[in-house]
């Protein structure tokens, strides 16, 4: 493959590099990801995270597998096991399935790392047209340039406004249990220059009641055909705290977050994660339950970002994202 690097991903033409975010922000260790074996491994424990990124990851794994001649059995048997790394994610099966149909896969590796760069810059533009000047805003998870191959979702949405002048500072859910927010957005928020605050995701209501920010942006890891979404667990109690507190609540996502198979949000699997990611400090004989992701309606959504633009609430309602992806 042609080199290329983003914030969480590169490739020096030979040798694809993850930079694996369960270090951060501690440390910054680059991981070899060219074997599509350790791929699925990085995805499943999160050192490459994020719905368009580990679709990016995954393809330029195949094809340096490709590259290195593998034979044809080889290849599927690779390109299956990457798609069912995760499965809540819909852009990882979108990406695999791409590499499938395709008879060049570095190339169509590539070309699936430029177009996520592409399509984060217009819904940057999309996002950013919707703010007003001096806004606060509040964000979920990490949905920046270590979940993308570009700027991002959602957080791609808060850098366009920021330098548009229209962000003065974004509060940070840390993002129980594995802290993707205090972890990952923070550190991406600071290496920008943007101002933050973190606060625990149990500080967000008070938050909003008390009127320190003007709008929710939130990424998602699979639409419905509805604008029903899964996005990190804690975003469907965001959006009812917006609601109520009558605040702006937008997903931000690409048209290869969508997809038309799930009429509704009650069609999507949603990721069942270890126990031990939620009761490291407690004792070991406590049962667990730890969703990975949460489904929020679209009756609780805004408006709908994505590349090919903005979907309000009525537009959802009225089918207006099975025409988007027409």
């Amino acid at each position: 493959m042609k080199p290329f690097e983003s914030l969480g991903l590169r490739c020096d033409g030979k040798t694809l590099w993850v930079l694996d975010q369960t270090r951060l922000p501690h440390e910054e260790v680059w991981v070899d990801g060219s074997e599509p074996t350790h791929m699925v491994q990085l995805i499943r424990r999160l050192s490459v995270r994020g719905a368009p990124l580990i679709g990016v990851a995954a393809a330029g794994s195949l094809a340096c597998l490709a590259e290195r001649g593998g034979s044809e059995q080889a290849y599927e048997s690779a390109r299956l096991a990457l798609r069912a790394a995760r499965p809540t994610a819909v852009n990882l099966m979108w990406a695999m399935d791409r590499m499938r149909g395709s008879s060049d896969p570095v190339a169509e590796a590539e070309a699936i790392f430029e177009e996520d760069v592409a399509l984060c810059e217009r819904m940057a533009e999309h996002g950013a047209a919707l703010m007003e000047r001096g806004e606060a805003v509040l964000t979920h998870c990490n949905t920046g340039g270590l979940a993308t191959a570009g700027i991002g979702t959602a957080l791609g949405v808060i850098r366009r406004g920021f330098e548009q002048g229209k962000v003065r500072e974004v509060f940070v859910d840390e993002t129980r249990p594995l802290l993707q927010g205090a972890r990952l957005t923070a550190w991406e928020l600071k290496r920008l220059g943007i101002p933050c605050t973190l606060i625990t995701d149990s500080m967000a209501a008070i938050i909003l009641r008390e009127g320190r920010v003007q709008r929710v942006l939130v990424g998602a890891d699979r639409v419905a055909s509805n604008g029903d979404f899964a996005n990190k667990v804690g975003t469907y109690g965001l959006a009812v705290q917006a609601k109520h507190h009558s605040l702006p609540f937008h997903p931000v996502a690409p048209y290869s977050t969508v997809d038309l198979s799930c009429a509704s949000g009650a069609d999507i699997p949603v990721e069942q994660r270890e126990a031990d990611e939620v009761r490291r400090e407690w004792s070991p004989e406590v049962p667990v339950f730890n969703p990975a992701f949460d489904v929020t309606p679209a009756a609780l959504v805004t408006s709908l970002i994505t590349d090919r633009g903005v979907l309000d609430h009525a537009a959802l309602e009225a089918g207006g994202l099975l025409r988007l992806m027409a």
